[in-house]
């Protein structure tokens, strides 16, 4: 068995069906090579390593850290709920955001239903471990016809501690029908550490309902982030969804989305900066069931030094989604020689009234445009950085339409830019 794996399973204490999940990624191991949805994703480190549970009470968050992200927000340190930094006003009637411990607290079993999720293919081995082992997470529920306003913040902190600790996470975002809301998820380190996080977070968006869901991915740089989303959409819904991956030395993150109902709608953009020794791996997942669904996918990657950016574009039309309008962009930057991208656009159409399109490039910076800055004056680190920060703009602007919260993520891409010396 897996140093890894032995470790997460110490001490473990549960039955039923988190026992079942358990044994099962015991029984089938960590995915190597062979296993297709891993294959540009080594684990072979990671499985040698061992970590310790997260558990409270947890060192002490840099109140400093979340003073620029207002309410509502929740605020968890290490996988833990931090009730001080976490501030609830704000939130307009028919709104409850609470933890997922509170949730399965509760008398209602309704409030917990999302762990009984089983995972059964063997490369799945986080998503059973997290539902095995996740305790805790944040809950979101917008009630019928509701609007939030202002945006919900989910902030994850990862701080340092004795010892490499692991913890598994579950999150629910739930819009009943006509609701809307926007969710912003901060994930940052609260100083250097090489913890392990693994998330799943469940998004349902009602008919008529709309989300607008960013997520800013800027852990230390020698954590390792593994998560999930599982998103379905109803009739006439609209999900538009912003991934910043700036962080992190292995990040994993895979969004599956399920279009269920007639017209919903789905846009779904994002950044890889990948440098240094940075491993970022992003893969989608699109199933179009409905007739008249549409998505429309633009991310952008860039890798530098040893980086290594991977990208899985993965869009299914089901028999009888006539009417699907599905589209795919990826397009990524290669700035060192050392670096890698590996990029892999897969399209498959089972209806025939379709309009689909799907590409991938890689290249390099314009050598014309950097000649013109350099004979304005401007130093070659310099230029790089504003020909970067212009190629990563375009995922923000096709999303994020509010101008505070665009310039906030602006500035936010434009950090890790100058942070990361993409050079």
């Amino acid at each position: 068995m897996a140093t890894l794996l032995e470790s997460l399973a110490t001490g473990f204490s549960g039955e039923g069906a988190r026992r079942a999940a358990l044994d099962a990624a015991l029984r089938d191991g960590l995915p190597h090579a062979r296993s297709e949805a891993w294959k540009y994703t080594s684990l072979r480190q990671l499985e040698r390593r061992s970590f310790s549970p997260a558990a409270l009470p947890h060192a002490a968050v840099d109140p400093a850290l979340v003073a620029g992200i207002p309410a509502p927000r929740l605020v968890f340190a290490n996988g833990r709920f931090d009730a001080g930094l976490s501030d609830l006003s704000g939130l307009p009637d028919g709104v409850r955001l609470l933890t997922m411990a509170e949730a399965l607290a509760s008398d209602d079993p309704r409030e917990g239903n999302v762990l009984g999720r089983s995972y059964e293919r063997a490369d799945e081995v986080f998503a059973r471990l997290n539902a095995a082992l996740a305790d805790d997470g944040a809950v979101l529920r917008v009630a019928e016809g509701v609007a939030v306003e202002a945006p919900v913040h989910l902030v994850f902190v990862g701080l340092p501690a004795e010892g490499d600790l692991a913890w598994h996470s579950r999150h629910l975002i739930e819009l009943r029908r006509g609701a809307s809301a926007t969710v912003i998820e901060h994930h940052v380190a609260g100083g250097d550490h090489a913890h392990l996080g693994n998330a799943i977070a469940h998004v349902h968006v009602a008919a008529n309902a709309s989300l607008r869901h960013a997520r800013v991915q800027d852990e230390s740089d020698r954590a390792t982030l593994i998560t999930r989303t599982d998103a379905v959409l109803a009739r006439e819904s609209s999900y538009r969804r912003l991934d910043l991956e700036l962080g992190a030395a292995l990040s994993r993150h895979e969004l599956n989305v399920r279009l269920e109902g007639e017209r919903a709608d789905l846009v779904a953009n994002g950044v890889m900066l990948a440098s240094g020794r940075r491993h970022l791996d992003t893969r989608l997942g699109i199933d179009h069931i409905a007739r008249d669904t549409r998505c429309e996918l633009g991310w952008r990657g860039m890798a530098a030094g040893r980086g290594r950016a991977v990208f899985h574009g993965g869009i299914e039309i089901r028999a009888g989604a006539d009417g699907t309008d599905a589209r795919l962009s990826n397009k990524n930057l290669l700035l060192s020689d050392t670096a890698e991208i590996d990029t892999q656009p897969v399209l498959v159409i089972h209806a025939d009234e379709v309009t689909a399109a799907h590409g991938a490039t890689v290249g390099q910076l314009d050598a014309e445009a950097m000649f013109y800055l350099r004979t304005r004056g401007l130093p070659e680190p310099e230029a790089r950085a504003l020909l970067t920060a212009a190629f990563v703009r375009d995922p923000l602007v096709s999303v994020v339409q509010t101008p505070a919260i665009r310039e906030r993520l602006e500035a936010w891409l434009d950090r890790a830019i100058a942070a990361q010396a993409l050079a």
